[in-house]
Parts: structure tokens; C-alpha cells; sequence
């Protein structure tokens, strides 16, 4: 079971790394340096296959190596990432994300995913090997590299600095037979001996080895090599190996592309084969001797022990610390977040719905009770209810920015096979609105994306005849209105043809012969099912099928959607959602006998009727002179019986639009529970769904939109 658990981390981590890579992919061919994006798709592979080398999945392993080492050629611009290139990964990037499903799936490589993985690894080998360009033996190397072990020494000249022990003669050790062996391993290109050391006269010992030399050595051969050549001598012995500068730059490489882990600073060092173990106990030992005095750390940190003594260059150090704070970052970003499934965030909202119905209940009791103790304690626990309520819708709000991410594949993809250049901007991406509506809403704006590539947006040689610029523009847009969230599509394209929906229209009996519409209404017709201007049907549209899709899934989060065209300059698509589905601040009115709930972030203010009053048989009221159209919800909904002698209007605010809803009583604010409407009054208008009073009682909850649309009817 725990390791079923640890495999669903896995796959769940892998979805995030995929995730990330490909928005790095999408994003790196507009940048002018693009190594970050690289180093970032290359991380993301590697801990994917390493990962998967835990799990023993060999076939992830084996294809994501592959992509793996591409990538590694961009990185030590041995490659130039070209569209192609980046086509090819990105298709690269599908193949591992479906392993990653199949594994979830319970078969990580089916037949037919193993031949794609094989086609893919195929088309990948003219960028590794046998080709212009093709990965030579320092690219070998690098693909080493990313394995976390020490790279191919280059030819350089390395530095030894050697000053022998007293002892090293008497331990039958010639330090001259050290430079014959190092003459076997390369050429010495220079050598001075250390004399300073030898004393004069009586004081000289003919056994005592006074002798120390500084060599450089142009040689093949890797620092452990070295290290292996004075193993005998290296107790008594000062023995400093100082690489060639181009080894330098290599180990910075390899230290900045190991794993994010814990590891203390000569940990790193040694896994990035700068020194050795041996070099690292050698350092602690003086680090340990040096280091207390009265009980506090007197002695230097082992960095600049390592730097002082010549061990390690100092960017080699520097690579080092800044590899350890990025893992201290990442870990302290890591504590502060805890991945809980979704389906218990919804259990949680539900439950909190249920407490804010018991608050409500024991609220009008503790009232009818009229005891001050207990209308005291009522208010307080009111006030936690609400506290926890935005606390647990808080939890369940995500920001839409990875939702509209995820278009710049598909607009790359579909331009590229329309043959057009079409640029994506997206704004406000750090809006927030609750993951039910989310997830809801990627279809619809899947469909109006589409269209807006499809239709919206010119072939490249209208655009020029109309004076536009090649590359067309499409813009996702996303801000908080009025307790709403507006959601905007806009495209630079040629507009909606309204001549061309009206002929339409007409010809399918949508409409009747010499029928007045406004823009909005003419608009509003690609919405019907089966509606379609397209001359030709194409993959993506021609059929009808999809807009009116959209329409029906807003009406469905209780949203509204409207067009703004114009013909040769472009279209904006407007959508208006609620913020959550599950609890919202409401203010209560009553009608009737019956309760109403009228979302509270679009009531402006209440007044008195008869004083604005402008007009009764056109439903208009004066609002200190901007007049406005109203509807009184007995009408609406038949209610019996005379009206109060005094009637009150409750001023709402949809996006642009005000109007007022003339009721008979004012209850004040209310904690809302949205409970839905069941398929039988689904299709009522002006209702979005119900709630349970403290009493008991069941309240309708107002749908603003529909409701200031037929406000607006009335008065025409």
C-alpha cells in the first residue's frame, strides 16, 4: 500500500513536472536567451527519469533519457532548439505524459506505445549521433554528466603542489619517483622545487626529507587519478591539486545540474567530482581542529578552509552554496504547502455549508428564546461560521492562469496547421475563482478559442490587404467585476459578418423576414444549435456544433455570455461567471409569503418606490436622473393577493447593466447555502438555484442576469 501511495505521488509530480516543461517549451521560442526555459524542460525530464529508475519502470527511463540528452546538447549549445526541434519535443513531452496516464492506468507501455516511443527515439538520433551536428564525445560526456557522475577530464594543465613529510624518506618514499610516474600519465610542462625548507651546515639530517615541489601536468587523467598517486604519503604529506581552468568551468557545470537535495557543502563538492572524499576528511580534520575554543565555533567555515588551501577555486565553492539555498528555498516553499485531494475539499465546503443552516437555525431560535446570553453566543459562533465559510471557499479557489496556459499549445498547434501566425497574450492570469468552475469552464473556451483561430482570425494575405501585420493576435483576459469574474477573448480578425448570420438565419427560420435586431441579438444567433457561416467544413469547424455547447455550459455555472464585434477590427467574447457555486453572502427579500435571496455583491442599494417612481406602465424609475427599468417579482412569479402599500426596490448591478426588482419586504443580509435546482425547474427563468432558512423554510435564490435582461425587455 505504501508503495501504491508513493507511485501515485510519483504520477501526480510527473503530471506537474510535464506540465511545467511544456509551458517552458511553448515559451521558448519567443525568448531571445532561452537558457532558463532549457535548464528548466531538462530538470523536469531528469527527475522524471529518475523517478521512474526508483519504480524500476525501464521504459520511462529509456525514452525519457533519450529526450533527456537532447536537451543537454541544447544546454551546452551544441544544438540551436529550432522549431522543428521544438516540435518534435513537444511531441516528445505527449508520449511521456500518455506513459505517465498508462501507468495510472495500471500499463505503462502498452504495443502501440512502445512503437511510438521507438518512432519518437528514432526521430530524436539525427540530433545525437551520425549526423551534422550530432552529439560528438564531449556531448557523450555531457549525457554523462547528468547522471550525477564526475565528468571526462579535458587536456589542460593541472597544478600540484607538493610538500613532502620529514618522515616520507625514512618510509622508504622517493619524492623524485612521484615526477617519473606523473611523466607517465602526461607531459610535465614545468617544475620547480621547494628548498626553502633545507637547513644548513650540522643542522641538515641526511634522512629527513626537506624536499616539496610545485608541477604542472598537461595529462588526461581525472583528479581521483591524481589523488591515487600519493595515496602512500598523502598522511604526512601537504598534497594541493589545482585543476585546469577549463575543468573549473566543468565543475561549476556539473554541480548546477545535480539533483535539488539535502546535502551539506562537501557533500556536493564531492558528488560534483571537484574533490575527493579524502580531500573533504582532510579539510574537516583541520576544521575540527581549529574549531572550539570556550565552547563556540572558533574555526574558519570549510568553504574558505577549501578556498585558503588551494582544494577548490572559488566559483566551484560558489556553484556549490548557491546549489544548497536553491534546495533550502525549494524545501522551505515545499513546507508551506500541503496537496490535499479535491474531493475532500469538497466534503469540507459541503460540511461547512451544513453548519452555516445550523447557525441560521439556532440564530432564530436564541431570537425567539430572547435571551440576551444566548443571542450573545449565537453571534460570536455566526461569526466563526463565517470565518470558516471564506476560509473553506478560500481553499478551493485556484487561479485561472494554468487553465489559459494550457492554450498556448493548442493556438500553436492549430495556427501551425491552418498556416497561420497567431500570437497568444494572456492577463490577469492570478485571478481566482473556485476549481468546480474551472474545471467547467475549459471546453467552453476550448470551442471559443478555436473559433477565434478559425474564423476570427485572417489568412495571412487578407491581413495584409486589410493593412494588418502578419501575425495575428489573440488575447485571454481575465478580472473580478461587480462579485463576478469576467472572462474576455478577443481576437484582431475580421469580426462577425452580420449580413452573413442574418441570411443565415433567415434561411433556417431562426428569424422572420425583415425582423429588426440589434447587434447583441444578431450576435447572439451563432449560439443556436447547428448555427454555422463556415463555406467549408474543416477539423475544426463547419458543422455548428460548439458554440451553442458554450452557451449551455455558462447558462450551466449560472453565468452569461455576450459578444462584442466588429467587422474587419476583431471579436470580444465576454464571459461572466460566479465566483464559487457552493456559498455566497446573500440579502434576503421577501414577496408574498415567500422568501427570496438576492446575491449580495451585485445589490447597489434599497430604496422606497414611490418617491422614484418615473413611470408604472413602462416600468421605469427615476434614480436621481438616471432612469431605470424595474420588474416586481410578484409579477414575475404570480404571486397572489394586493401588494403592500409601500413597496421597496432593491437597485442590482450586472457588468453594465442596472436595474431595479420592486419587492415587498427587506430581511438584510443573509449567509447563502446554493443548494441546485432539481431537472424539473432548471429551466425556470430568473431562478439560479435554492437555499434552507433558519426556519426551515426554503428560499429561492434571484437570477440577477436574466432578470435585468427581461427588466430591459419590458421597457422596449
Amino acid at each position: 500500500m505504501d508503495l501504491d501511495k508513493a507511485k501515485q505521488t510519483f504520477i501526480i509530480e510527473a503530471h506537474e513536472l510535464l506540465g511545467a516543461m511544456e509551458e517552458s517549451l511553448l515559451a521558448v521560442e519567443g525568448q531571445a536567451d532561452p537558457a532558463e526555459s532549457v535548464n528548466a524542460m531538462f530538470r523536469a525530464v531528469h527527475t522524471i527519469k529518475g523517478s521512474a529508475g526508483l519504480f524500476g519502470l525501464d521504459a520511462i527511463v529509456h525514452f525519457s533519457h533519450t529526450v533527456e540528452t537532447a536537451l543537454d546538447r541544447v544546454r551546452s549549445h551544441q544544438l540551436i532548439l529550432s522549431g522543428p526541434l521544438v516540435s518534435l519535443v513537444l511531441e516528445c513531452h505527449d508520449h511521456l505524459s500518455s506513459m505517465i496516464d498508462g501507468l495510472q492506468q495500471g500499463d505503462a507501455e502498452s504495443p502501440d506505445s512502445h512503437a511510438e516511443g521507438e518512432a519518437l527515439i528514432s526521430r530524436l538520433l539525427p540530433y545525437l549521433e551520425g549526423h551534422p551536428g550530432a552529439e560528438s564525445p564531449a556531448g557523450s560526456a555531457l549525457a554523462t554528466r547528468a547522471k550525477g557522475t564526475p565528468p571526462e577530464p579535458e587536456r589542460g594543465s593541472w597544478h600540484i603542489s607538493a610538500r613532502f613529510g620529514p618522515d616520507v624518506l625514512r618510509n622508504g618514499m622517493d619524492p623524485l619517483s612521484f615526477v617519473r610516474f606523473l611523466g607517465t600519465l602526461g607531459r610535465i610542462v614545468h617544475l620547480s622545487p621547494i628548498l626553502e625548507s633545507l637547513p644548513q651546515g650540522p643542522d641538515f639530517d641526511p634522512e629527513t626529507c626537506y624536499l616539496g615541489y610545485e608541477l604542472d601536468l598537461e595529462t588526461d587523467a581525472d583528479r581521483q587519478t591524481l589523488e591515487d598517486v600519493f595515496e602512500f604519503v598523502r598522511d604526512d604529506s601537504q598534497i594541493r591539486l589545482i585543476p585546469p581552468h577549463s575543468k573549473v568551468e566543468e565543475y561549476v557545470q556539473l554541480i548546477r545540474e545535480l539533483p535539488e537535495e539535502d546535502r551539506q557543502l562537501g557533500e556536493i563538492l564531492v558528488a560534483g567530482g571537484s574533490i575527493t572524499a579524502k580531500d573533504l576528511e582532510q579539510c574537516l580534520q583541520l576544521q575540527r581542529a581549529e574549531a572550539y575554543e570556550g565552547g563556540r565555533v572558533q574555526g574558519r567555515l570549510l568553504g574558505t578552509i577549501l578556498i585558503e588551501e588551494q582544494a577548490v577555486p572559488p566559483p566551484v565553492i560558489a556553484a556549490a552554496l548557491d546549489k544548497q539555498k536553491k534546495f533550502q528555498e525549494r524545501q522551505a516553499h515545499d513546507l508551506k504547502v500541503v496537496k490535499v485531494q479535491a474531493d475532500k475539499l469538497d466534503k469540507l465546503v459541503d460540511l461547512v455549508g451544513e453548519l452555516v443552516i445550523a447557525g441560521a437555525t439556532a440564530k432564530v431560535l436564541a431570537a425567539l428564546s430572547r435571551d440576551g446570553r444566548m443571542l450573545e453566543s449565537t453571534a460570536v459562533i455566526n461569526n466563526l461560521v463565517e470565518e470558516i465559510r471564506d476560509t473553506a471557499l478560500g481553499l478551493r479557489m485556484v487561479q485561472i492562469g494554468e487553465t489559459f496556459n494550457r492554450f498556448r499549445r493548442i493556438v500553436r498547434d492549430v495556427s501551425k496547421e491552418m498556416g497561420k501566425t497567431i500570437e497568444l497574450e494572456i492577463h490577469g492570469a492570478e485571478t481566482e475563482l473556485d476549481k468546480s468552475i474551472v474545471e467547467k469552464l475549459n471546453d467552453p473556451l476550448m470551442h471559443i478559442v478555436r473559433n477565434s483561430i478559425d474564423h476570427g482570425i485572417e489568412p495571412m494575405e487578407v491581413r495584409r490587404a486589410r493593412g494588418k501585420s502578419d501575425t495575428g493576435t489573440l488575447v485571454l483576459n481575465a478580472s473580478h467585476e461587480s462579485g463576478s469574474i469576467l472572462i474576455e477573448v478577443s481576437d484582431d480578425g475580421g469580426g462577425l459578418n452580420r449580413t452573413k448570420i442574418l441570411a443565415k438565419a433567415l434561411e433556417r427560420g431562426l428569424i422572420a423576414e425583415g425582423a429588426t435586431l440589434s447587434d447583441q441579438e444578431a450576435c447572439s444567433l451563432i449560439f443556436e444549435p447547428g448555427f454555422s457561416t463556415a463555406d467549408a467544413i474543416s477539423n475544426l469547424s463547419g458543422r455548428g456544433v460548439g458554440m451553442d455547447v458554450v452557451r449551455r455550459n455558462i447558462d450551466e455555472l449560472r453565468g452569461n455570455i455576450e459578444i462584442d464585434t466588429e467587422e474587419g477590427l476583431g471579436t470580444t467574447i465576454r464571459i461572466r461567471l460566479p465566483l464559487t457555486l457552493a456559498i455566497i453572502d446573500g440579502f434576503r427579500v421577501g414577496a408574498g409569503n415567500a422568501s427570496y435571496v438576492i446575491p449580495l455583491d451585485m445589490v447597489l442599494e434599497c430604496l422606497d418606490l414611490g418617491p422614484f417612481l418615473e413611470s408604472e406602465e413602462h416600468h421605469l424609475i427615476n434614480l436621481r436622473g438616471e432612469v431605470l427599468p424595474f420588474l416586481r417579482l410578484r409579477e414575475i412569479f404570480q404571486i397572489p393577493g394586493e401588494p403592500p402599500s409601500r413597496e421597496r426596490v432593491v437597485v442590482v448591478e450586472y457588468g453594465d447593466l442596472r436595474a431595479g426588482i420592486v419587492v415587498d419586504k427587506l430581511y438584510g443580509e443573509f449567509q447563502t447555502v446554493i443548494k441546485p435546482l432539481g431537472n424539473l425547474f432548471r429551466q425556470v427563468k430568473g431562478i439560479g438555484g435554492s437555499t434552507i432558512l433558519g426556519s426551515g423554510d426554503v428560499a429561492l435564490i434571484l437570477d440577477v442576469p436574466q432578470l435585468i435582461q427581461s427588466a430591459a425587455a419590458v421597457t422596449r
